[in-house]
């Protein structure tokens, strides 16, 4: 860890003089280590002269943040009112009882974590569905158990 609190700092310092640069600066934590760990709050926190609790406050209110490392492969499922009414629920259920993990969770052999989001913007082809960096629009629970599998293939 402190290698990575090293990145930290160096970030925090990076984003230091600009007006709100705390979002910027844990995306870029984010982007950089793959989740914001809690040993990172206080540091910010120090470098851009918040408190810890402003901090950890907007680490924990904004869903894209994650606190602990996320599996291999990162499943997002649409939340939106328009997948909702196109059975986005349901499929967050789904890709539940698929993976064997709960939504914010890791499945148990660390492969993937399922996230639920507030639109991925295909709302005109919903439910979307999210793996890694590739959107899937019009993801029916079969399709997603085919998307699924597909990763088992992959490393």
């Amino acid at each position: 860890m402190p290698q990575a609190l090293d990145s930290v700092r160096q970030i925090a310092n990076a984003h230091r003089e600009l007006p709100g640069g705390l979002l910027p600066a844990l995306h870029a934590v984010q982007e950089a280590l793959g989740h914001v760990p809690d040993e990172a709050v206080p540091v910010l926190a120090q470098a851009l002269n918040l408190s810890r609790a402003e901090v950890h406050g907007v680490v924990t209110y904004y869903h894209h943040f994650r606190r602990t490392p996320p599996g291999r492969h990162v499943v997002q499922v649409c939340r939106a009112e328009a997948c909702q009414a196109c059975g986005g629920e349901e499929l967050l259920a789904h890709a539940e009882r698929s993976l064997g993990c709960k939504a914010h969770e890791t499945s148990a052999d660390g492969r993937v974590t399922l996230e639920p989001v507030y639109c991925l913007g295909l709302c005109a082809s919903s439910p979307a569905v999210q793996i890694g960096e590739r959107l899937h629009a019009r993801v029916t629970p079969q399709r997603l158990d085919r998307l699924l599998a597909a990763l088992e293939a992959r490393p």
